[in-house]
């Protein structure tokens, strides 16, 4: 799996962190992951044609000491389907923003 990951994470950094994730993401059904929405403009050709398979996402998953960025662009609705693949060049540096933006919006150094 490709993917961003930031590790080493301090007790104080992960709380505010999840506190940030849940109130902004919601819980998941699995409690260390979260579902972020990709930019409808960042969609590629085979995305934006497949409305039935909108919202694409990417997954986020916290634990104590790591956050992870998964770089693959997903649909919640289907297990399999042409419009799932890893992420543009677009959308990764959309993600990694995305990553970079939250540690500085939380203050929060790496």
């Amino acid at each position: 799996m490709r993917q961003y990951r930031i590790d080493e994470l301090r007790p104080k950094d992960y709380e505010n962190l999840k506190a940030h994730l849940d109130e902004h993401y919601g819980h998941s059904q699995m409690e260390q992951l979260y579902w972020i929405a990709l930019q409808e403009n960042l969609l590629n050709e085979v995305q934006a044609a497949h409305t039935k398979c909108q919202p694409f996402c990417f997954a986020v998953e916290l634990k104590q000491d790591s956050i992870t960025f998964e770089l693959l662009i997903r649909t919640r609705n289907r297990i399999r389907c042409d419009c799932i693949g890893y992420a543009t060049p677009a959308q990764r540096e959309s993600i990694i923003c995305f990553a970079d933006n939250l540690f500085v919006t939380l203050k929060i150094l790496s």
